[in-house]
């Protein structure tokens, strides 16, 4: 498997072929930008190898704790980690619940310290109105980067496995030594 720092070098060398490949194929700025971003991203502080101790986990500093469950809870290298798509979308889901649950806990704290009105329901609402309508290709480019980032993270881990596994297979060429009589 390549280093955290060939990995890093991976994403940081292929960025302006993604931000390229992709302003060549959408003309808009703002799309580049955001595949662009979540792919750096992605490549950096979110890809597959939140499940162990790496430079992705060490770089999210003190928030490193939020990923210690997702450690426990998953394998390194198997499908829920490194898997195209699917690794992506439980990164975001995990995340996503995280962040949620923190924010249920501040908002109702903060409920009962101020006396706001707050309906979660509504909120809710119109967040998921907001994402699901009015930002359809916003979103989708968010992915896209997202999974871009961790796609290239487990395609290097698959040729630099499949590599080394064709190199310990070949068979060694033996020499016979005979001694010559004289």
């Amino acid at each position: 498997m390549p280093s955290g720092t060939t990995h890093d070098r991976i994403t940081l060398w292929t960025l302006p072929w993604v931000a390229s490949i992709t302003y060549g194929l959408t003309r808009n700025g703002d799309l580049t930008l955001l595949v662009s971003g979540g792919f750096l991203f992605s490549g950096l502080m979110f890809g597959p190898d939140l499940d162990i101790r790496s430079i992705q986990f060490q770089r999210w500093g003190l928030l490193r704790g939020i990923w210690l469950p997702y450690r426990k809870l998953l394998r390194h290298r198997s499908l829920f980690s490194h898997g195209l798509i699917i690794g992506t979308c439980l990164r975001v889901l995990y995340l996503f619940l995280f962040v949620a649950g923190i924010a249920i806990f501040v908002v109702g704290f903060a409920q009962l310290l101020f006396g706001f009105s707050w309906n979660w329901q509504d909120f809710v609402g119109s967040k998921f109105h907001l994402l699901t309508h009015h930002r359809d290709r916003e979103t989708i480019a968010l992915f896209m980067g997202l999974e871009l980032g961790a796609m290239s993270h487990s395609i290097s881990d698959w040729i630099s496995s499949s590599h080394k596994k064709r190199l310990n297979k070949k068979p060694r060429k033996t020499v016979k030594v005979t001694k010559i009589k004289r």
